[in-house]
This record gives C-alpha cells, sequence and structure tokens, in this order.
C-alpha cells in the first residue's frame, strides 16, 4: 500500500501542503476550544500548564501522535483539564462539545471561502483559482472530520464525555474495569475496520454541503477541486 504522502503528492502537491497544514491548524484550535471552555466553567488548568498557545508542539503529543501523523495523515491533541474544579452540572459536556464546535466554525468558514472563492477564483490564474480551491475544500474536510469522528461516543472521544456527563449508566460502564476493556476494542475497531466508512461519510457530506452552498448562492459546485 502506498505512502499517504506520496499518494497526495501525486495527486496535487497543495493537496499534500493543505492537508498537513489543516490538521495541525486544525487539533491547535480544536484543543484551544476545549480549553477555552474549560477556564470558562472555573479550571485554569490549561493555562497554568501552558496549553493556551498555537504551538502544535504542545498539543500534539511526542513522539507517537506525531508518527501517527506520519504514517497515516491524522493524529490527535491533549488539553489538561481538572473537571473536579468545573463550576456548573453539565461543564464536562460543555468543555467536551467545544473542541468539535471549533472545527465545525471551521468548516463553515472554509464552505463560505469556497463559495466565494467561484466568484473571485474565475479572475484569477489558472494555478491560483485551483490552488486556493484544493486549500478551501481540504479546509472544509478536514474539519467535517473533526466533528464526525470525535462526537463518536467511544472513549477517548469527546462523544463518550458529552454521554457520560447526561448518562449515568454509560458513565459507569465506561469508568469500570468491563467498560475499560470494551471501550479498547470498540477503538481498536473505529480505528481500523470502521475508519474506512466514518472518512468515505466524510468526504460525501463536505461534497454535498459546499454543492448546497454553492446552490444558495446561485452558484453550481464544480466538485472536488483536484
Amino acid at each position: 500500500m502506498d505512502w499517504w504522502v506520496a499518494q497526495w503528492y501525486q495527486i496535487s502537491p497543495i493537496l499534500l501542503y493543505s492537508w498537513v497544514l489543516w490538521v495541525i491548524l486544525s487539533i491547535c484550535l480544536h484543543e484551544l476550544g476545549h480549553g477555552w471552555m474549560a477556564i470558562r466553567c472555573g479550571d485554569n488548568t490549561p493555562r497554568a500548564l501552558g496549553h493556551m498557545t498555537m504551538n502544535p508542539l504542545v498539543h500534539i503529543p511526542w513522539p507517537w501522535a506525531w508518527v501517527m501523523f506520519a504514517l497515516f495523515g491524522f493524529t490527535w491533541g491533549l488539553m489538561p483539564v481538572s473537571p473536579d474544579r468545573f463550576r456548573g452540572r453539565h461543564d464536562d459536556a460543555k468543555v467536551a462539545a467545544a473542541g468539535p464546535a471549533v472545527n465545525l466554525i471551521l468548516a463553515v468558514l472554509c464552505i463560505a471561502g469556497s463559495v466565494g472563492w467561484l466568484f473571485i477564483g474565475p479572475k484569477t490564474p489558472d494555478n491560483v483559482q485551483q490552488n486556493v480551491a484544493v486549500f478551501l475544500w481540504t479546509g472544509v474536510m478536514i474539519n467535517f472530520m473533526g466533528v464526525v469522528f470525535n462526537l463518536i461516543p467511544v472513549p477517548p472521544l469527546d462523544g463518550s464525555r458529552i454521554l457520560a456527563d447526561f448518562s449515568g449508566s454509560y458513565r459507569r460502564l465506561i469508568y469500570s474495569e468491563q467498560g475499560a476493556v470494551i471501550s479498547l476494542l470498540c477503538a481498536m475497531l473505529l480505528f481500523s475496520a470502521a475508519s474506512g466508512p466514518i472518512w468515505g461519510v466524510t468526504f460525501r457530506a463536505a461534497d454535498w454541503s459546499l454543492r448546497i452552498a454553492a446552490s444558495l448562492a446561485g452558484q453550481n459546485w464544480p466538485g472536488r477541486p483536484f
């Protein structure tokens, strides 16, 4: 199987560069979303530990998260929080949801940029028009994945923390010895067999959203720009 870097570069060097930039940027902003909400909920841990920064070396753990990024093109980040310092009943769910919410905002901004580029792009040189379209499409794709994937209720994903905050039985299950085994098996399944279908759904959702947004603006979406 070809290395994803070689595949992406063969399709389009701009696609590869955009992918790397958007993955790192989106993870950093996702984690800052968690940190910002935690601080609003009374927990100063993210600031005290120096995690309220755009430095990707702070958010993406070395070395294994970077190794995973190099091997598979996607990875994870971390934001330290102390739930015992939260003030509200459902603050844990708020903090967990803040990360995917940032990804959703970024996806919407990239969709708006892509639609705007349908008006502006044709006035620019062909290579500029193509490269900007690829960059914006990649931003939509990566951030849709950040929403869809992180909201799956399987530990350690954000969706599990949200569900656990509202469901006592689920919370007791995932924190039990049996639940730890189930969570590990579900995570292994998710990152292996289920990752392909999730990517497929995300690609289709990105294309569908861009097509609808373009239609609302009176434009025809030309499809994926590569």
